[in-house]
């Protein structure tokens, strides 16, 4: 299975977290559903053309805080999670993507009722159909 990803070598953002983040929100988002199995390692860095260092640090993450699951033997699979856990990193991701971009637009030089405009207008788009 290839997990639709992207890494980009020029952001901040280190791979690791990057592959980290777009995997968690795969799960939260029901694309990656309990007992889904995961790529392994080696096939996850090919794919992303990155190393296995980097691709072993964000399952190890993902391990750690729950997501995901290591069979010996089997392979690495989707772990099944509560409710609130979910929600609660539902709302993390989104929260974390706003700090983000608004840093990136307080770095171009932008004001906050400028910020805010700017995400109406994306907002009125996206409800338009844009």
């Amino acid at each position: 299975m290839k997990l639709p990803i992207r890494v980009s070598e020029e952001s901040r953002e280190p791979i690791y977290h990057q592959i980290e983040t777009q995997v968690k929100s795969l799960i939260v988002g029901g694309q990656l559903p309990p007992g889904t199995p995961l790529p392994s390692i080696r096939v996850l860095s090919n794919d992303l053309q990155c190393s296995v260092i980097t691709t072993r640090r964000a399952y190890q993450n993902l391990e750690s805080h729950g997501f995901i699951k290591t069979v010996q033997g089997k392979g690495t699979f989707v772990k099944e999670m509560e409710t609130v856990k979910m929600e609660e990193t539902k709302q993390k991701v989104v929260v974390d993507a706003f700090k983000k971009t608004i840093e990136q637009a307080e770095q171009l030089g932008w004001s906050r009722s400028e910020i805010k405009r700017i995400f109406e207008d994306v907002i009125n788009m996206k409800t338009n159909g844009g």
